[in-house]
């Protein structure tokens, strides 16, 4: 299933894709939850009653190539990241491979949908970007083995990370979090 958030007359609404449409399951069945973070919380049984109500004829279409696209979950509870992930990345940046994974997290009001506007912080001479694979984590877990973790994984999209380098590694001790969440 392919899912979204776009803005519609009554503001952001959750979608299903159906063939070049967004089909808004509220309009059929109001019931259903409101979100798609609720709808993930809710497992296989939410995922196929609103995929059930977005394929009937009361469900509301929106064209998709006229859709404004919102962040997919625009209320997470949670953002974390993974810096310096990739080996040519720390090296282009002038960094030490690290030997242990460097988590920072972000923040949901840096979210933006596709196509909005990236506001560029004022106080900053070195902003850069980057393409980040997004990996959306569809329920809880915790100690989770490694054969079971994709079992986690709701799904996938694509994602814009823009830094304030500048920040990011000023002091001593660095600062991910100021350099990540302009």
């Amino acid at each position: 299933m392919r899912f979204a958030t776009i803005q519609t007359p009554e503001g952001p609404r959750p979608v299903l894709r159906v063939g070049e449409e967004y089909s808004d399951w509220l309009f059929a069945d109001p019931s259903l939850p409101t979100s798609l973070r609720a709808v993930l919380a809710g497992g296989k049984e939410a995922q196929a009653a609103v995929r059930a109500a977005a394929l009937k004829s009361a469900a509301r279409r929106f064209p998709v190539s006229q859709s404004r696209w919102l962040p997919p979950i625009p209320d997470p509870q949670k953002i974390l990241c993974l810096g310096l992930n990739y080996r040519d990345h720390a090296i282009e940046s002038g960094q030490a491979i690290p030997n242990e994974p460097i988590l920072f997290a972000k923040y949901s009001n840096a979210l933006i949908g596709h196509r909005e506007p990236i506001v560029l912080p004022k106080v900053s001479t070195k902003v850069d970007f980057e393409a980040e694979l997004v990996i959306v984590i569809g329920q809880r877990g915790k100690h989770i083995p490694i054969e079971r973790a994709m079992q986690y994984v709701a799904g996938y999209t694509a994602g814009h990370d823009v830094s304030a380098r500048d920040w990011q590694f000023k002091g001593e001790a660095k600062q991910w979090v100021a350099g990540k969440t302009f």
